[in-house]
């Protein structure tokens, strides 16, 4: 008998997470490959690391501008960031219709996509993550993960039972499931949308149900009048969306200086 199709709790990736948008900037990092996946490090300023490793695990249009800012921001913050591509230089955006388009080309087929970098990611994501620590890594590293979109779930699989890293946190999740939340094992935190279709109230409030049944340590961040993509896809031109850009990205920070350090 077939393997039953999982129950979402935040739903999978659609033509909802196409629209947002680009940043200027240059991204500082470099990209090497690692366990077979282009994988962009991010180091902090000379003297001003913090002797942690942060992974980074980024939403459906992979290494983009916008994400490799974001890792050069957590980089600032003192982690040596290691973000990976698992998309393996076939992201989302190529399938647009055009450039400035935010749908995807008709013959498109989302669903296989999806399947086909979930599986890839559902199984490099550890050991990627290892092979880092073990390179990288020495006996007073800490490690905590961030993920965006479709990032979350690898997230929530990299801080479950057994895990060596210290602390999670994600933003406009998508692709969650009950299991993971019932087994997760390390702090989480939640940077929500309050108008995010992936992630509706109902979903947010049951994973929150789900959280404190199990005793789990977490937090929300809940920011009103943004949707799905806020925290890495923003307007960087309307002040209160720039606003809460920066507060996900500082609270995740700041949970994560707390976290490791304790």
């Amino acid at each position: 008998m077939p393997a039953l199709a999982p129950s979402y709790l935040s739903s999978p990736t659609g033509d909802h997470c196409l629209s947002g948008s680009l940043h200027t900037g240059k991204p500082r990092g470099k990209i090497e490959t690692i366990e077979e996946a282009p994988t962009y490090i991010g180091s902090p300023h000379p003297g001003k690391g913090n002797g942690n490793i942060l992974f980074y695990l980024p939403d459906v249009h992979g290494f983009y501008n916008n994400a490799m800012l974001l890792m050069d921001a957590f980089a600032d913050a003192g982690f040596t960031v290691f973000g990976i591509d698992y998309f393996r230089d076939d992201p989302v955006w190529k399938h647009r219709k055009d450039k400035d388009d935010t749908t995807t080309d008709p013959g498109f087929d989302h669903a296989a996509w999806r399947s086909k970098h979930a599986s890839f990611a559902l199984a490099k994501v550890p050991k990627w993550t290892q092979s880092i620590a073990l390179s990288y890594g020495s006996e007073s590293t800490k490690y905590c993960c961030v993920g965006y979109c479709f990032g979350a779930p690898y997230v929530m699989n990299s801080i479950g039972p057994g895990s060596f890293i210290s602390a999670g946190a994600f933003a406009h999740p998508s692709a969650l499931t009950d299991d993971q939340f019932n087994k997760l094992e390390k702090p989480l935190l939640l940077s929500c949308a309050e108008n995010d279709h992936a992630f509706p109230a109902e979903k947010r409030r049951k994973a929150q149900d789900l959280l404190q049944a199990g005793g789990k340590r977490y937090q929300f961040q809940l920011f009103q009048g943004v949707s799905h993509g806020f925290a890495v896809r923003c307007n960087l031109d309307e002040p209160y969306e720039k606003f809460v850009k920066e507060q996900s990205y500082r609270g995740i920070v700041e949970w994560f200086d707390f976290w490791l350090s304790q």
